[in-house]
């Protein structure tokens, strides 16, 4: 009775692993067509050397900034504008800000859109 039974557990078990082999795939694919995530941490230091001097560390001015009357990074001010118009404004500079379309690249910019994305809810 017990090598009937075999034939059934490999059977149930070569399935077990063909399903998460499967399913382990299809994650795989889907990360792959994601695409990668942005780096935090890389966003992050590059706000802290490029922004944080006039915006602060939390987007809500140094005094540096305060005294030249920078915007509150989380502000709904700042948060209403498009994702475009951000991108804009850091490549391209507004008022006393510079522009840093020759010292980022494209991937930056709109990873320091997203850091500022987060700011939002941190007021």
């Amino acid at each position: 009775m017990n090598q009937d039974k075999a034939p059934h557990h490999m059977i149930f078990g070569a399935l077990i692993l063909f399903v998460l082999f499967a399913g382990l795939t299809l994650y795989a694919v889907s990360l792959v067509e994601a695409g990668p995530a942005p780096d935090n941490a890389v966003s992050s230091a590059t706000f802290r050397t490029k922004c944080a001097v006039c915006h602060g560390q939390d987007g809500g001015g140094s005094e540096v900034g305060k005294s030249m009357n920078v915007p509150d990074l989380r502000s709904p001010v700042v948060q209403k504008l498009s994702d475009a118009q951000l991108a804009q404004i850091i490549s391209n500079g507004k008022g006393g800000m510079p522009a840093f379309k020759a010292s980022l690249s494209e991937d930056q910019i709109h990873a320091l859109v997203t850091h500022i994305r987060s700011m939002r809810s941190k007021k």
